[in-house]
């Protein structure tokens, strides 16, 4: 993002933090509010039960994206014991991306009615910029978060899909080195292996699959 600035691309960098902070800001919430719905209240007293980005994004986090393309939001506290499910930890957890995956489908498919509407508002190309990079943006937090390393919401969903034994061994190894390989992958990043690009064309694939209108076809 950096690159973008050098470039003189104001507007572009402007529609990418948009789009990047209220797709964060709904990721955060979702959590928020899942747990809520399982018994714990622990977010909502944290002030974390709202959409308002002041809440959500982490300044450092948000700093690292525009870096590297890798970041992050201030992480939703949970009390796991005031859970009334013991399987509410897999339903927060996914919260987060399926949200992502929501926000996507909707915004895509809106976007692709109004365009073979014809709708005026669609017309600008600031307008069709902010809808594609929004689109793009929610698909690739869903695959980023959904990688089972360090904090991740992926290290909650795994152990559930898991053999018992395996599921045990995963949590112990995840909670020692997780969070090493997860920075392992960021490096990576920054010394040049195109990581970002694959989540990105990871995320490209799944664009088919949420037109349900069909523009795409």
């Amino acid at each position: 993002m950096f690159g973008l600035i050098a470039q003189g691309e104001y507007l572009l960098v402007a529609l990418l933090l948009a789009a990047l902070v209220l797709s964060l800001s709904c990721h955060e919430f979702a959590h928020a509010y899942v747990a809520k719905l399982f018994g714990d209240d622990t977010a909502e007293r944290a002030g974390r039960l709202t959409l308002n980005p002041v809440r959500h994004i982490e300044p450092f986090g948000l700093l690292l994206v525009m870096a590297v393309g890798f970041g992050y939001a201030k992480p939703v506290p949970t009390d796991p014991r005031n859970f009334r499910s013991r399987s509410a930890d897999i339903w927060v957890a996914a919260a987060g991306p399926g949200m992502n995956l929501l926000l996507a489908v909707l915004a895509w498919n809106l976007f692709a009615l109004l365009l073979l509407g014809r709708v005026e508002i669609v017309s600008t190309s600031g307008v069709q910029t902010f809808f594609v990079l929004f689109v793009q943006i929610n698909l690739l937090l869903m695959v980023f978060n959904l990688i089972p390393l360090g904090p991740l919401d992926g290290h909650y969903i795994l152990p559930y899909l898991l053999p018992q034994r395996a599921a045990v061994a995963y949590r112990y190894y995840n909670a020692r080195y997780g969070a090493w390989l997860l920075l392992g992958v960021i490096v990576l990043q920054f010394v040049g292996v195109p990581v970002f690009s694959i989540l990105m064309e990871v995320a490209q694939s799944l664009l088919r699959l949420i037109d349900f209108v069909g523009v795409l076809q």
